[in-house]
């Protein structure tokens, strides 16, 4: 018999058909249906699929005695009880790694649609409007770029850099063996860069890391890039600093009030946004579905799983 597996987020008909052939799939990608499914089947799931947004609550984990496996299907998995589930003894995995280039691509992405002015500039050729009429925008070589998480997708994202000519430099927990310069603080960090991208996890430790003093110290000339969790900037903060010039730009994939659209940041100047599809391509869900099976393959099989959270 195969186990039955809930999953919470929403995935393709092809998708769920792989899945399918592996496990009895309970398919629950909103609030009512999945709280139908854990008061109706409960009792008999033993995997739940998940990613970090939407997550798994203790509550859900005691509505399932069988429970013995959660996956997020991306890298984050800031809203899953993991406490919780280590002290149900339940084995955790994540995707880490299969999607960190498309990730690592966006983030160039919106750093050179930001800095370039490239949605600006596309409105403005649309309505008639020549070159002569509009302001100079600032290059992007040669210039100094922060990543704050020096993490997989943080050194994809160095690596990219490099390419462009930029000088180097990450904060993160600990210093790595790596050939760019650290920083043992934020503000250093920021203070120091000319463009900051965001690369670190989501979660409380992390929350509003970067407010009103970090980007200060950014910076009228700085550029701000978040491609990692929206709950680590400070969106008022940032708003501000967009309109009153403190910060001269930025490129979010992600924001606070997600999926609904961040209402404080739009009609900032300076600033695109694109609606948390960094890690969205066919190559990188098609990977991560793969993996998940991998895991939960090794794991009903009493092997380790390859990406333990």
């Amino acid at each position: 018999m195969k186990p039955l597996l809930l999953i919470l987020n929403p995935l393709s008909e092809d998708h769920l058909a792989r899945i399918a052939e592996h496990f009895a799939v309970r398919y629950a990608p909103d609030d009512a249906s999945r709280a139908a499914c854990v008061a109706a089947d409960g009792r008999d799931i033993r995997a739940v699929l998940t990613i970090g947004a939407i997550g798994l609550t203790a509550s859900e984990m005691d509505a399932m005695p069988r429970l013995e496996l959660v996956c997020a299907l991306g890298a984050g998995y800031e809203n899953i009880d993991v406490a919780h589930a280590r002290a149900r003894g339940i084995v955790l995995a994540n995707g880490a790694g299969t999607n960190d280039s498309a990730v690592a691509d966006h983030a160039m992405a919106l750093l050179l649609g930001a800095v370039r002015a490239v949605p600006e500039l596309d409105r403005a050729t649309r309505a008639g409007i020549w070159r002569t009429e509009l302001p100079l925008r600032p290059g992007v070589s040669g210039k100094r770029l922060g990543i704050l998480g020096l993490g997989t997708i943080g050194q994809r994202i160095a690596t990219r850099a490099a390419s462009f000519d930029l000088e180097i430099g990450y904060h993160n927990r600990r210093e790595r063996a790596v050939p760019y310069r650290y920083f043992d603080s934020v503000m250093a960090l920021a203070d120091w860069s000319d463009f900051l991208v965001i690369a670190t996890p989501g979660g409380p430790e992390t929350r509003h890391l970067v407010g009103e003093s970090v980007l200060r110290a950014l910076g009228p000339n700085g550029f701000l890039v978040n491609i990692a969790r929206g709950s680590v900037v400070d969106s008022e903060a940032l708003a501000q600093a967009l309109k009153d010039g403190s910060v001269g730009g930025a490129g979010l994939d992600v924001y606070e009030s997600e999926p609904a659209p961040p209402t404080v940041l739009l009609d900032c100047p300076n600033l695109v946004l694109t609606p948390h599809v960094a890690g969205w391509s066919p190559e990188a869900i098609d990977a991560t579905v793969r993996l998940f099976l991998d895991n939960a393959r090794r794991h009903f099989a009493g092997e380790a799983v390859l990406t333990p959270i």
